[in-house]
């Protein structure tokens, strides 16, 4: 594959130096800092990168949770699932390149699907969105009939399609608390429901949520134990974590959040040292928005969204191949759709 462009020595220091500029403060792994060299590995990528989205009318939509040369190197958007899928409905260009998991390019194309929408990880999973099946949400609705079924967005289409609303971490409380019934489905969250409960009880709203499906492979392995450890090697630190982990720990921690909530925190926070119950991308653009903060992540990486490289990225924008590029049945799509729409309607 040829690089087109990044074959000039100058502008691939100038890259070099640009890319320096965003991850120089970045960890890439435990305590190791990317270097400028890293930065003048990464710059042929980057650089043909960001020229083919001009030339093929391309916006790349890149989660959190991915790399941090995705992010900060060629990404026109990151965020949160919920940041994205709004940013999905508003985009102009002709292509979309979902650096994520299958479920959101899945997500981005139900919103889209007029456009191609191609995924550089092609089917990577998710513990969460491989946890139920459509055909199990539909022997929930016969088993509990009249219920309302909310899924989170960290499902595939076919279970969205079978659901009467879409939710995200950031929004799931207000909406579950604003529904009327005393009951409802959720899926596929298993420790999420439990918070929900706990978090609706506090409003003075108790509803008893009816679960299935599993947990989230990052953050449902934080215990209290690392609660206390952080509590215990740092003084005044703040402990943040994601309602994808166990009631006990959230109970633990002093703010409780989506992706986007917990970054909207730090900024608004006087406090130094956050202790970061997440995965690591968003440790790394913590790391990078707020320089003069201290950020302390114990472990947790999610395998499936570090699938999506700079080098797949430019492949797919090359030349995609079949299971990079998304495709749904109209019916699906069409039903999906629906949730999403409800979750966009109640989230005004």
């Amino acid at each position: 594959m040829s690089f087109g462009l990044a074959g000039n020595k100058e502008l691939l220091e100038q890259e070099a130096h640009r890319l320096y500029g965003l991850l120089g403060s970045v960890s890439y792994r435990q305590d190791l800092k990317w270097t400028y060299a890293d930065c003048l590995q990464a710059a042929p990528y980057t650089l043909t990168i960001n020229q083919l989205k001009k030339e093929q009318n391309a916006v790349i939509l890149a989660h959190s949770y991915t790399v941090p040369e995705l992010v900060l190197g060629v990404a026109d958007f990151s965020g949160d699932s919920y940041a994205l899928s709004l940013k999905a409905r508003e985009v102009s260009e002709e292509k979309i390149v979902f650096a994520g998991v299958w479920f959101m390019a899945e997500t981005a194309k139900i919103l889209n699907p007029s456009k191609q929408v191609i995924i550089p990880a092609g089917k990577a999973g998710c513990s969460l969105a491989d946890a139920i099946t459509a055909q199990e949400v539909r022997a929930l609705k016969q088993k509990y009939p009249n219920v309302p079924v909310l899924c989170y967005v960290n499902s595939t289409a076919e279970v969205k399609a079978e659901c009467d609303v879409c939710v995200t971490s950031g929004n799931v409380f207000d909406i579950a608390e604003n529904l009327p019934q005393k009951e409802l489905i959720f899926v596929p969250d298993l420790l999420m429901a439990k918070n929900i409960e706990q978090e609706l009880i506090r409003r003075g709203n108790p509803k008893k949520i009816i679960a299935a499906g599993g947990s989230c492979c990052v953050h449902d392995k934080y215990t209290v134990q690392d609660v206390q450890k952080l509590r215990a090697d740092y003084k005044d630190i703040v402990m943040i974590c994601h309602p994808e982990c166990q009631p006990e720990v959230c109970a633990a921690c002093d703010y409780v959040a989506s992706t986007k909530g917990m970054q909207d925190f730090v900024e608004k926070s006087e406090a130094k040292i956050f202790g970061m119950l997440t995965e690591q991308g968003l440790v790394n653009r913590l790391e990078a928005a707020f320089q003069d903060k201290k950020f302390v992540w114990p472990f947790g990486t999610c395998q499936y969204m570090k699938q999506n490289t700079l080098e797949n990225t430019f492949q797919a924008l090359l030349e995609p191949q079949p299971d990079q590029i998304v495709t749904l049945p109209e019916d699906v799509l069409v039903l999906a759709q629906k949730s999403l729409q409800k979750m966009f309607e109640l989230s005004k």
